[in-house]
């Protein structure tokens, strides 16, 4: 019998298999490449004073914040993604923020969720990366078996209520003509990020070192190479520092929600 610690193993796995896997602890960090085809989110939990603020911000930045779900207040359930769906266990890595910092990383936050809470799921490039496999296109990130690397940079959002900062991208090498065939690709899923927002010159980005990603792991880029780069749904935990709220929780980078909504729902004809 196949391990579930098989990558083909887990990318057969369904939407709901793979998000079970995260609640019983089977997969403790990156779900890329796990149930390929099912829809991947990022997370964002405010207190629900918050929650109008956050949503006018991702309205206003769609490429970096694509809301594809938001909770009740106070409910860990958002079933147009998921009817057996816990966004208070199923998320394989989280972090606790308080007035703007980090304090701590947990794989479960059921103890500190609030009836006052709204989530936010965002959507998450790893959702379009089996197109782009199916594309033929290569995942550096997934052929070393690392997170894919994220980078803060110097495009600004647009701000909302305290919401504020410089946009996070995920970057994936690819040479010349493979970055075309991606932008083709990506532009068909403009509810997971969409087409790229930037190609090569990391420093016309405020990028400075590729070898040194703010969140995720460094990967290889090749001599023939270019370093692309998408918008991240990492980047309201960018702006989370300015707006300092004194309550929050977010997955930790490479650790999604993974839903049971299929990446070709949300393709474009």
């Amino acid at each position: 019998m196949m391990s579930a610690s098989d990558p083909t193993v887990r990318a057969s796995w369904t939407g709901l298999e793979g998000r079970l896997a995260c609640r019983d602890g089977t997969i403790p960090g990156s779900t890329a490449g796990v149930a390929d085809g099912y829809v991947q989110g990022n997370l964002a939990v405010f207190p629900e004073r918050l929650a109008d603020d956050f949503r006018l911000f991702a309205e206003r930045n769609p490429k970096s914040c694509p809301v594809i779900g938001e909770s009740r207040p106070g409910s860990r359930a958002i079933p147009d993604l998921g009817l057996d769906l816990d966004l208070a266990t199923d998320v394989p890595g989280y972090r606790i923020w308080r007035n703007g910092a980090v304090v701590g990383e947990r794989t479960e936050v059921a103890d500190l969720w609030r009836d006052d809470l709204v989530a936010f799921v965002i959507g998450c490039s790893f959702s379009f990366e089996a197109a782009l496999v199916e594309g033929g296109l290569p995942l550096r990130h997934v052929e070393m078996g690392v997170r894919v690397p994220m980078y803060r940079t110097s495009i600004p959002c647009v701000p909302a209520g305290p919401f504020a900062g410089q946009m996070v991208v995920s970057m994936r090498p690819l040479t010349p003509a493979q970055a075309i065939r991606a932008v083709e690709i990506t532009a068909r899923y403009p509810r997971v990020h969409g087409a790229p927002v930037h190609l090569a010159r990391p420093d016309l980005i405020g990028i400075r070192d590729l070898g040194a990603p703010d969140y995720g792991d460094p990967v290889r880029v090749g001599a023939d190479e270019i370093p692309v780069f998408w918008a991240c749904g990492v980047t309201p935990q960018s702006v989370i520092a300015s707006a300092r709220p004194d309550f929050a929780i977010t997955h930790a980078p490479g650790c999604m929600l993974i839903t049971d909504r299929l990446n070709a729902e949300f393709a474009m004809a």
